[in-house]
């Protein structure tokens, strides 16, 4: 068991319960799961882990030698005795011996956080009719873009003139003519 003490975006900064070493482990190698994460099965709905730690906590029963399987589900059918024993192994068990005494030695406080109450906005049925009923925001402008070559092409013979009143025929628009010298 570890404590976590800072995550990265590639595994996280670990302290070990057992002997206090801190280390890195990659995410890539190993899986992470926090105590609340953890579920054990139940003949009813499944508990949280925590809530198992809390009944040996508070049965004042001493913990079991691990190394014999009998005494370790006899412990937990006084603990816990909804735990479902044909799903829950007996390795599992004595997991949660170990765990449980890891977490007792080191002070740990064996809760579950609660979530954040979720803030929603109220909408009041007025502001819904104001946002609906409102016209639509007008598109900003683009800037002047200078017209291709094709969009020239395109432009009838009206436009034309009413671009370039004075311009004659024999001139192109966009070309200056040198002034011809009268004989």
């Amino acid at each position: 068991m570890y404590e976590l003490l800072n995550t990265k975006t590639d595994g996280a900064i670990v302290r070990s319960l057992d002997d206090k070493t801190t280390k890195f482990a990659s995410s890539r190698i190993h899986n992470f799961s926090h105590l609340e994460s953890i579920e054990v099965f139940t003949t009813a709905e499944n508990v949280n882990l925590v809530d198992v730690f809390q009944a040996m906590k508070n049965t004042g029963e001493s913990l079991p030698e691990t190394k014999d399987d009998a005494t370790v589900k006899k412990y937990f059918e006084k603990v816990y005795p909804d735990i479902d024993f044909e799903r829950v192994y007996s390795s599992d068990l004595k997991k949660m011996i170990k765990w449980y005494d890891v977490l007792s030695k080191n002070d740990i406080e064996l809760k579950l956080s609660e979530p954040e109450p979720e803030v929603e906005e109220a909408i009041q049925p007025e502001e819904e009719v104001k946002e609906v009923n409102q016209p639509e925001k007008k598109k900003a402008t683009k800037p002047a873009q200078r017209e291709t070559p094709k969009a020239k092409a395109k432009k009838t013979s009206k436009e034309k003139k009413e671009e370039k009143p004075n311009a004659s025929k024999s001139e192109k628009p966009g070309k200056k003519t040198p002034n011809k010298k009268k004989k």
